[in-house]
Parts: C-alpha cells; sequence; structure tokens
C-alpha cells in the first residue's frame, strides 16, 4: 500500500504542472488567433494603402484617409510584434512546464533529491507566463487604442446630424 500512496504521491505532483500546461496550450491557442486577425488587417490595410497610392496617379487623394491608413497599419504592425513576442514567451513556458513534468518523473525514478531543479523550472515557467501575458495586455490595450483611432475618424467622416 506504501507503494501506491508513494506512485500517487509522484502522480499528484506531476499533476499540478499538467495543467499550467492546458492553461499554456488554451493561451498559445487563442494568441494564435489573434495573431492571425491582426496579420490579416495589417494586409487588407497595407492593400488600401496601395489603392490610395494608385488613385493618386488619376486624381487627388484625401490625405486624411492616406494618415489614418498609415495610423491603422502602425498598430496593425505593433500588434502583431507583441503577439509573436507573446507567443514566443508561451512556447517557451511550455516548454518548462512540461520539463519540470518530465523531471518529476525522471528525479522520482532515479531517487533524486535535486527537487531545487523542479522549483528553478516552476519558477522560471511561471514568470514566463507573467511576462507573456503582460504582452498579452499591452496587445489588448494597443488594440482598444486602434478601434477608438479608427472610431475618431469614422466620426470626423459621418456628415453631421
Amino acid at each position: 500500500m506504501a507503494n501506491l500512496s508513494g506512485t500517487l504521491s509522484i502522480l499528484s505532483a506531476m499533476f499540478t504542472p499538467a495543467i499550467l500546461v492546458s492553461a499554456c496550450g488554451s493561451l498559445i491557442l487563442t494568441t494564435s488567433q489573434r495573431l492571425s486577425r491582426s496579420l490579416d488587417r495589417q494586409r487588407e490595410v497595407a492593400q488600401q494603402l496601395r489603392q490610395n497610392q494608385q488613385l493618386a496617379a488619376t486624381s487627388t487623394p484625401d490625405p486624411a484617409e492616406r494618415a489614418h491608413l498609415a495610423q491603422q497599419l502602425v498598430f496593425a504592425a505593433r500588434r502583431a510584434r507583441l503577439l509573436q513576442q507573446a507567443m514566443t514567451g508561451l512556447h517557451l513556458t511550455l516548454s518548462i512546464f512540461i520539463a519540470s513534468i518530465f523531471s518529476i518523473g525522471v528525479f522520482e525514478l532515479v531517487n533524486s533529491s535535486a527537487t531545487w531543479i523542479i522549483a528553478l523550472l516552476s519558477v522560471l515557467g511561471a514568470t514566463l507566463l507573467l511576462f507573456s501575458s503582460v504582452l498579452l495586455i499591452k496587445e489588448s490595450a494597443l488594440a482598444r487604442a486602434d478601434v477608438a483611432e479608427e472610431t475618431a475618424y469614422l466620426i470626423r467622416l459621418a456628415p453631421p446630424a
């Protein structure tokens, strides 16, 4: 029975990082979707800028629209960069949490007392998870600013009621 108790203890210790692996996987999935949408937006705005530039050959384009599109492109590029950094951090975090699960199992098999490695991996993983979360918060704030700028531009275009 003591052997079963020890095995359950090991599995319990391995379960905590496994939950964090699942959380990282969810964050990676949603961040990947956000990155995809951001890149699509960047391509769309770049295409609108090209069309605006082509229009300049035949007529006088609206300089306010060109400035607005340029600002939108800056927002999209900054968002994509933040999301790419967050994705890198999340993938590193995922790797570290998997390494900590693996370490728990290996150290138990070889009866090692090098638990400081597991603690170090856990702290490193949590730190990277926090860093990635901060990047995602910054990207969300940038997205909010982007929407506010676009809304303000569209309100300026709308005829007075």
